[in-house]
Parts: C-alpha cells; structure tokens; sequence
C-alpha cells in the first residue's frame, strides 16, 4: 500500500486506514469477536492507521482496540492509533481546558493501553473553539508532558479547518471528503499541503451511500444513525449520508456506476477517488467485518482513476448534490 506522510507527526501511514466508529455503537451490533476480526483483516492487509474517539460507544471502540493492541505481535506492526476528545462534556467553549484534556486523554490512554496517545482530535467542537488561543496552549502542554504526540482536529467545516490548520502545532484536519462532498477540494486540501498538514477524510463512502448496496428500499435499524440522525437530531446532520439526501445520493451512485473499472466495487471507485487527491494523507473508511475491510484497502491497488470518471465525478455534484451540501459546511 502507498505510504504518506503526517509531517508533523514524523509518521508515515498506509493511505487507506480504518475508521472503528462502527466497532463502538451507532452502526447496530457488532459482537467484540467480530470487531476483532476486523481490526486484524484491516492490518494484516496493510492499514496502519486506525481512528477512533472517547465516545464512539462510551469507550467502547477504545477499549477493544486496545485488546487488539495487546495481541502478539501488533506491536510491531508500527500502526498509528488516532482517538478523539471533547464530546463528553456540553459542547461548549467552556469545556475545552487544560483540566478535562487532561482527564479526557487519561481515560482515552487507559482504554488504549497506552502512555502516550499517538493523535489526539478535538471532536467538532464549537466553532469559536478553533480560534481561541488557550486551547491550542493546553494542547502544546498536553505534548510537553508527552501524554499525546500530537495534535489536529475534526471539523464540520471548511472555515473551521482553515483556522486550525493556520496553527504552527497543528499535525492534522479530519474534515468530510467523498465523492459527493467536494468543497474541501477548494481551499482546505491546498492549504493543509502548503502547511504541511496532514488531512485525514472521514465519510469516504457517505454512511455507505458510495457502497453501491443500497436503494430505495433500504432500511436501517433502529440503532442506526442512519435511521435516527437522517435529519440532525443527535447530531450535525452532515455526519449521516454526507448531508444528502438518501434519494438524491442513490440518483448519483446511478450516474456514476459506468465509470467503475472493471473488477471493482463502487465503494472501492469512490475511495480510489479520494486517495487520487495528492494532499489526502489517509482515507478512514469503515467495516463492521472482515470482508469490508479487506474490500476497502484493496482499492490501494487499482490505477488512479480516469479524467472521464474524475469529471463525472463533478459533474454529478454539481448538478444532484452541491444544492444541498456546498453552503453548509
């Protein structure tokens, strides 16, 4: 697998690495047995990176990564494990001090089996967060007393990254890109490379909209956030198919199947999509199993796409999606 860089870091990563918000809640079920199979399909096909947060099942993702960790043998695989913090508190400016970092990146460490946290991400927190100095100070502290190596964001928003990646401590942006979410290609991808910041893109496939598994008569279960945030009730509504409307993503998925190459997936078209883009140091999809995550580093291997399905691409945007995602976020 081709390898990129987190400058800041001092860190290379495989560019097709493993979102484990599935193997803690909001997903339906996944047994703990299962979400150990997939942790190992994932690396021993080559994912080097793994992201995951505090609160992605209470801890729970966590804290079966760190049972992977102890395994014999994954320790010299050389995998960076990326959590995330800020959500277990009231999603205010307040929140975000030296105080609960510090008792935030304890339990994440604990639940990781682990004395310093490799990456720690602020967990979209409010917009004002991203400009406030104090912050990124006790985030420096956070590194000085080597309880994280470092530090970067996840955003909802273009202007949210770009304030954060301004920052001289900054080692990465985790910001929603896919194929039916392309404004970060504007400014924050040559932006995060002229800084060398390193981006990580979350949703690769739109809650699985980009799956291509999908159609009309889908339906999700009740512990799905894909049944019960399709409209923003437990959380930004951008997080859930990207944003778009289910009927308008599954017209897109239409559109673009023809421009799949022959012997791929169109989950495996649409994450080649996003490593074709040269600032993306690694894409995150998810899998509740082995298969899924075997599927999904396989599309290292093809060839970049083509110029015909890179402007089918945009052109589907333009005219199904953007109406609905580009002023958003």
């Amino acid at each position: 697998m081709e390898n990129r860089s987190f400058a800041r870091l001092g860190r290379t990563v495989g560019v097709i690495g493993l979102g484990a918000w599935q193997l803690g809640a909001d997903w339906g079920s996944v047994s703990e047995e299962d979400a150990l199979g997939t942790l190992g399909a994932a690396v021993d096909a080559g994912v080097t990176f793994i992201d995951t947060a505090d609160v992605y099942g209470d801890g729970r993702s966590e804290q079966v990564i760190g049972a992977f960790l102890k395994q014999p043998g994954v320790r010299d695989k050389q995998l960076t494990v990326a959590t995330k913090m800020g959500r277990r508190l009231p999603q205010v400016p307040a929140s975000y001090t030296l105080d609960n970092f510090r008792a935030w990146t304890d339990r994440s460490r604990a639940n990781l089996g682990v004395d310093t946290l490799d990456l720690v991400q602020l967990h979209c927190p409010p917009t004002p967060v991203y400009s406030t100095e104090a912050v990124y100070d006790a985030l420096d502290t956070l590194v000085q007393e080597k309880a994280i190596a470092g530090y970067g964001v996840s955003v909802e928003k273009v202007d949210e990254a770009l304030a954060t990646i301004a920052r001289p401590g900054t080692a990465s942006v985790q910001i929603i890109l896919n194929a039916l979410r392309l404004k970060p290609l504007e400014r924050v991808l040559p932006a995060a490379a002229a800084a060398g910041v390193g981006i990580i893109a979350r949703v690769p496939l739109a809650s699985g909209l980009l799956s291509g598994r999908y159609d009309e008569h889908t339906t999700f279960g009740a512990d799905d956030h894909r049944t019960y945030n399709r409209h923003g009730a437990a959380f930004d509504v951008g997080e859930t198919f990207s944003g778009v409307d289910f009927g308008s993503g599954l017209a897109a998925v239409k559109r673009l199947l023809p421009h799949v190459p022959t012997g791929a997936t169109m989950a495996q078209f649409a994450l080649r999509w996003i490593i074709d883009q040269p600032a993306v140091t690694v894409v995150i999809p998810g899998a509740r199993n082995a298969e899924q995550a075997r599927g999904n580093v396989a599309a290292a291997a093809l060839a970049p796409l083509s110029d015909e399905a890179h402007a089918a691409v945009r052109s589907v945007y333009d005219e199904l999606i953007r109406p609905q995602v580009h002023d958003r976020w």
